[in-house]
């Protein structure tokens, strides 16, 4: 007969109560700034509600109205340096921030109304019609909502989608040592996420002071809880990860200020990660001013019990039953929050003749503003020392590429102490799968981290830790195919970031991967990320073929406000090149091809692995080709200088890359040099790609499936047809044309 031994969590998971006395005891100002700034947080979201049931918010309203006891009673239990962020609803938690940053001393329900608290109302609002004077100048709206210097850090649009971004502000305040904490709101809807669960884990692994806020308010847009998951006690998720949980009453605020309050307590002892849950409830539909129960999924009981529960209301009696305030004056205090609201959006606004208003035209954003901030002004750039392998005189050293890599990740790390590398075995093996991260473990032990496999959470950590401001993570993924892994964090989060939340905030990331064509690695380890990340905003593009150029590029990714990819080949790992003797401080520009081979009849552009292949495959036809090395690929850094006066040499062009067609680069910049060069072009642009699908394990498949040096002859062929020129050398046929 079997025997069974009970399992216990090692986590506590505890429901906290406020009782009696817990209300005798809170401090009298405490009460008073929660009152304060629920009605505050309340007649300003009726205010959005009305102006959007008017037409006057362009977009959705996440009205936080009856949620506003949870992000009132654990941001009061924060400090100044504590950081936060939160959903696409999160109204509430941005002002309950950004309150207590203008009026750290508390809020008072005698004097509610400072210039400074007037300020906060006014830009937020502004910032959810998209105005100019809002805190993201107009582009975040209602879902993107960050002021860093009150600690908000920014609301999301992608349910849990901010999450990894709080663990890296966590893992900064850790390795800095400041004692501070950073809290990630998100609700139900979130809690099955696979961001926020390997965030929750990698929280716990790494002790990261982090609280994994739950807002519950049992719906997910109109999907109840109980649809959702087996479990609906949606705090038992922390025991998984032996993270300490609470549940709390959300309709009592001095309930969740206690439970923040244990939570930020051991989150400053050192003790890792906390979760707590509060029961909430909106009152209204998921978006605009209508509530549940008129879309049919919500029962009208429900919602009047719910509100006969309203944190405004149970705050308030508490109070009057201790005689510290009385009903007149917090009716005084609501007609004074809603007659402000009311002057604020008339400061918006201005009346129509049909008696209807309007938003003043001067303060929307100028249309010229549109792609301002997408990137940096590269001002950082100002003053590196530039060096190019040609105009190198000094003594110089053979390198292999694959050890340059570490050589120049090692110095960096050595002369800066900012910079932080993180990925799955980079801490093991000899320098990850590949050797490139060698030997920096040993001499960086705490800025050398070994993640978890869970690519959503450590780029997205990374995306918080560049953010940050103090950090420069790089990112190692092992084949740029993971990015579709992590495509939230790598394309909505890090690659938007600066432009969403105003064009003005620095994102310092490096993100390195490794083209693997050819290894045999098949359809899901093989992919070249650079058509896809080229037509994603926000991103720069590097993509050396030699070891001095790797160096080069990547002192210059490392000094870049902005987030760069840098793709490696493993092809290219092992080739030999000479690199200046004792010097790994030199930096190549973003925007500058090479030129590797001069001619006269056809400019190729190509990059990466194939500009070897592509010179033997020159050198076999005898074309006089010119060929040039891209090296940088985002639209920003193309060297159109170079790619220009090539062009209108040979008045020809053949785009060559190895990867499958779907996904080809080349796409893109064919199209831009037809734009920018069609009166110069002789025939349309040309190009060399693999097939259209991915490579199979096969060796025959496999190589059939991406171009080599016989496609790029094929190529040459096609382009000197169509000039009524005889065919160029021998080979295979089956390059791909554009």
């Amino acid at each position: 007969m079997s025997r069974y031994e009970a399992l216990a969590p090692a986590a506590p998971w505890r429901t906290l109560i406020a009782e009696p006395r817990d209300w005798q005891a809170a401090d009298p100002a405490l009460l008073g700034a929660m009152l304060t700034q629920l009605h505050w947080i309340r007649a300003f979201e009726e205010t959005v509600l009305d102006l959007a049931a008017v037409g006057l918010v362009h977009g959705p309203a996440h009205s936080s109205i009856g949620q506003e006891g949870g992000a009132v009673g654990s941001v009061l239990a924060l400090g100044a340096g504590d950081q936060v962020n939160g959903s696409h609803r999160g109204h509430h938690q941005f002002l309950a921030k950004a309150l207590q940053h203008v009026a750290p001393a508390g809020l008072d329900p005698a004097a509610p109304l400072t210039p400074e608290v007037d300020t906060v109302l006014q830009r937020t609002l502004a910032e959810i019609m998209g105005l100019s004077q809002g805190y993201c100048k107009g582009r975040g709206g209602s879902m993107h909502l960050r002021w860093l210097e009150a600690g908000a850090l920014g609301t999301n649009a992608i349910v849990g989608g901010g999450v990894p971004l709080a663990a890296g502000a966590a893992w900064a305040h850790r390795h800095a040592g400041t004692g501070r904490v950073a809290v990630t709101y998100f609700g139900d809807g979130a809690i099955n996420i696979g961001s926020v669960l390997e965030s929750m884990n990698l929280a716990a692994a790494w002790k990261l002071p982090l609280c994994f806020f739950v807002e519950n308010n049992r719906y997910a847009v109109s999907t109840t809880v109980e649809e959702a998951t087996a479990e609906p006690r949606l705090s038992a998720r922390g025991l998984a990860f032996n993270i300490p949980a609470w549940h709390v009453d959300g309709m009592d605020p001095l309930a969740v200020h206690l439970a923040m309050s244990e939570a930020v307590a051991h989150m400053r002892a050192g003790n890792g990660p906390t979760l707590i849950e509060v029961d909430v409830y909106r009152y209204f539909h998921q978006n605009g001013p209508f509530p549940g129960s008129a879309f049919g999924y919500r029962p009208k009981d429900e919602e009047t019990a719910w509100r006969a529960r309203d944190p405004l209301d149970m705050l308030a009696a508490r109070m009057i039953e201790r005689g510290l305030i009385d009903a007149p004056r917090v009716d005084a205090l609501r007609r004074q929050c809603k007659r402000v609201m009311e002057e604020i959006a008339q400061r918006l606004t201005e009346p129509l003749a049909d008696g209807k208003r309007r938003i003043r035209p001067e303060l929307w954003p100028s249309p010229d503003f549109r792609d301002v901030g997408l990137r940096s002004d590269m001002s950082e750039f100002d003053g590196m020392r530039v060096l190019e392998a040609a105009d190198h005189t000094g003594q110089t050293v053979p390198r292999k590429l694959v050890d340059a890599v570490a050589d120049v990740l090692g110095r960096r790390m050595e002369t800066d102490p900012g910079v932080v590398v993180l990925g799955e075995d980079v801490h093991r093996l000899k320098g990850g799968t590949n050797g490139a991260t060698r030997g920096l473990k040993d001499r960086f032990p705490d800025r050398v981290l070994g993640t978890p496999i869970s690519e959503n959470a450590f780029a997205g950590l990374g995306g918080g830790l560049a953010m940050d401001g103090r950090y420069k993570p790089v990112v190692e993924f092992m084949y740029p195919d993971f990015m579709w892994v992590a495509a939230d964090q790598i394309f909505n989060q890090i690659g938007k970031a600066r432009h969403m939340f105003g064009g003005d905030i620095d994102v310092p990331l490096v993100l390195r991967t490794k083209v693997a064509m050819g290894t045999g690695y098949g359809s899901q380890h093989s992919m070249d990320p650079a058509g896809i990340v080229a037509t994603s905003p926000g991103w720069r593009i590097v993509a050396p073929s030699t070891a001095h150029d790797y160096i080069g590029l990547m002192n210059t990714a490392l000094l870049s406000k902005d987030p760069v990819l840098v793709i490696e080949h493993v092809d290219l790992y092992a080739s030999v090149d000479e690199i200046p003797a004792g010097d790994l401080d030199f930096h190549i520009p973003f925007g500058r091809a090479a030129v590797r081979r001069s001619g006269g009849k056809v400019t190729i552009l190509t990059y990466l692995a194939m500009v070897a292949r592509t010179l033997a495959a020159v050198g076999a036809s005898g074309v006089d080709a010119e060929v040039i090395d891209l090296r940088t690929l985002d639209r920003a850094s193309l060297d159109w200088d170079t790619i220009g006066a090539s062009v209108k040499k040979t008045n020809n062009v053949l785009i060559v890359e190895q990867g499958a067609r779907g996904t080809s680069y080349g796409a893109m910049l064919a199209d831009e040099i037809q734009r920018r060069l069609f009166d110069w072009l002789d025939q349309p642009v040309k190009r060399v790609t693999g097939g259209e699908a991915s490579p199979s394990i096969s060796k025959v498949l496999e190589r059939a499936a991406f171009a080599g040096e016989e496609e790029v002859m094929a190529g040459l062929r096609d382009v000197l047809a169509d000039l009524g020129e005889a065919d160029a050398g021998t080979g295979a046929q089956g390059a791909s044309r554009g």
